[in-house]
Formats: structure tokens, sequence, C-alpha cells
């Protein structure tokens, strides 16, 4: 595994050379000596001799390690290598802002399991049920790391749980009246958006990551996304698919592509204004859909929304949960476990249909 060495400074201070370096999560500095007596070249081989050893102990798997150290020369140079650009981009601001800002120079055989699941009791005040959740896999992922590179004997974080008093939020599902009324108030682009999200079952990554020739007679080809503005692959392997579309929004992409300025093959379905980028999905959300949505009473109606509205919408139909997860893109576990959502009144005739059944 690529270890980070440092090298550590040099540099001239008041007539002498005045070395610099990290340890132990700590910037040192130390004076070697005049100048009129000692070369640069003989300070540097002082400077190498002092940063030396610490270098060397990083290749000492010991609990004496620091929680930063660690993640920064062990944990993240080795999971970059699986992660996509955008994951670690997400990943490694949660770990600095949250976690190495809370341990920085503590060694790893200082933590215990109470003390971490105190923190994320006291992060669970304030933050919501996913970003605790994704802390706790985080810490043990990274303890468990710490066992498998023979740091730890044991992972403090293997039996941690994410508190129940964390925020969830309602997982809200759009009625086929909700849909009627979005569609009703879009103009032309928003309504090819929210038809694609709604009736495909699209990721907004998916959509404004479209070009023209990636739509085809009666599907999309799903090749690539744009997430925080970097044009990138799907999401996973599944997300890699062909996209059915229906008939009426066949006619919708066509009246889109009547009034576009560029259909060209290698044009952005839905470009921003410089026609060169794709259109950025919550400058879309703010300008387009909200003013129309929030008259309505629809302002939370956001593609996350929309996407699992889709999923509800098609169980509803009875629609095989294999093809639902094939359209969207997903297995069958995380269509019905996290997109899908019954409507009261379905669950009202199975319990009728239940009471009917047993003669009650």
């Amino acid at each position: 595994m690529r270890r980070r060495y440092q090298k550590g400074s040099l540099r001239k201070h008041r007539g002498s050379w005045v070395a610099r370096w990290w340890q132990g999560g700590k910037r040192k500095a130390e004076t070697l000596g005049r100048i009129s007596h000692l070369t640069k070249t003989q300070a540097l081989s002082r400077l190498a001799a002092i940063v030396g050893p610490i270098n060397n102990q990083r290749d000492q798997p010991s609990q004496e390690k620091t929680f930063s150290d660690f993640v920064q020369y062990v944990y993240l140079p080795f999971y970059r290598r699986k992660w996509k650009r955008t994951t670690a981009m997400t990943n490694e601001d949660r770990l600095a802002h949250h976690l190495i800002s809370e341990f920085s120079d503590r060694p790893l055989g200082s933590f215990t399991r109470d003390g971490l699941q105190a923190l994320l009791d006291y992060k669970g005040q304030t933050l919501s049920f996913s970003v605790v959740d994704h802390l706790r896999w985080d810490l043990k992922q990274i303890f468990d790391m710490a066992v498998a590179e023979g740091y730890l004997q044991r992972n403090p974080a293997a039996l941690l749980f994410t508190p129940r008093e964390c925020k969830r939020s309602v997982a809200r599902v759009m009625t086929v009246d909700d849909v009627r009324r979005m569609f009703r108030v879009l103009d032309v682009r928003g309504r090819l958006v929210a038809k694609l999200a709604l009736l495909a079952g699209m990721r907004p990554g998916e959509i404004f990551g479209l070009k023209w020739s990636r739509l085809e007679a009666s599907y999309a080809d799903i090749r690539q996304r744009v997430y925080r503005g970097d044009v990138d692959s799907p999401k996973s392997v599944r997300s890699v698919r062909f996209a059915a579309l229906s008939d009426g929004l066949l006619m919708s992409i066509n009246s889109w592509r009547a009034i576009s300025l560029d259909t060209s093959a290698d044009a952005w379905v839905f470009p921003s204004e410089k026609l060169t980028t794709p259109l950025a999905k919550d400058n879309c959300w703010r300008r387009s859909f909200l003013p129309k949505l929030k008259p309505l009473g629809l302002a939370w109606a956001n593609f996350q929304v929309m996407r699992r509205t889709h999923s509800s919408l098609l169980k509803e139909l009875d629609v095989d949960p294999q093809v639902r997860a094939e359209q969207m893109g997903h297995t069958i576990d995380v269509n019905e476990n996290v997109y899908t959502i019954t409507s009261l009144s379905r669950r009202r005739d199975a319990v009728n249909a239940l009471e009917r059944a047993i003669g009650a």
C-alpha cells in the first residue's frame, strides 16, 4: 500500500536554519544551527534524521497511531481505489467534518465502544438519521481495517447503533392527482424532466446527463450521469440500463426537441445557458419547479419523491417487482424496501380481504 511520507521543511530565520515537520498531528519546529556554521546540505541531513524515524513509524502497526494519521495515510489511500470520485468527495467531506475534527490526535487504542456510541448519540441530536447512520458505518469500516492491519486486536465500533432519536425524514409519495397538477403547471422543459422522473423512474443525475444520441425510439440508453457538476458513470452497475419510455413521454420528447437550440447527437438534452454544459439539477429545481409547485402546496415533491412515486404507483398497478427494479436500475430488495410505499387504500383493501377470508 502506498504511504505518504513527509520531508519536512527548512527555512532561514535570524541567521539560523529552522526545521519544521509534523508529528502526532502537531506542527513541530527546531533550530538546527547557525547558517554561518552549517551548510544547507548539512541542515537537510539533520532534518532527514528527524523525520526519518517518524516516517518509519507509519509503517509499524501500533495502537498509538493517531486516528487522523490512520485515516489519511492508511484508510483513505486504500478506499479511494474503490470509490467513484464523487463518492470519495462526499465521504472525505463527512469524515473530515464529523470524525477527524473530533478525534484528530487520539491514538487508535484509546477508543471504546461506549465512547464512540456517545459521539453518535451527540451527533443524533442535530443531524439526520441518514448522516449519523453513515458515520456509524464509517467508524465500523475504519476500525475493521485497523484490526485487519494489525493496529488493534478488536473493533470498538463493531456493535454501534444509530440512535433512535435521530431525525427521520418522512418518505412521502405523490397521488395521481398530485402528479396531474404538477404536469399542468410546468413548462415544456420542466414537464419533460418531471415525466422522465415520474414515468420513466430516472434519477435526476441520469436525466440531466442525457445527450440526444442516448434517446432511442422507445428507450433512454443510460450510460452516464451528472453529479455535483461532474459527468460520471451511473451510480452502480445495475444503473447502466435501457429505461423504457412511454408513448406520451416520447411525444413530450419530440415537443422539446422541436424547440431545442441544438439537437445534434452529442448535444445535451437539457443544456445550461452556455449549451456546452448540462443544466444543474438544483438550478432547475429552484427556477423551474419551486415557483410553480409552491402555490399548489407541492414544494415537498422533489426529485427523490418523484422517483419514489414512480415505484409506488407501479406497485399499485401490480407491476412485477423485477420489472420495476430493472426500470429504475437497482435490486428488487431496494425497490421494495426503500422506494415503494403502498397507499392507505391499498392496505385497507388488503385487511378487508383478510377479514373476508377469516369470516370475522
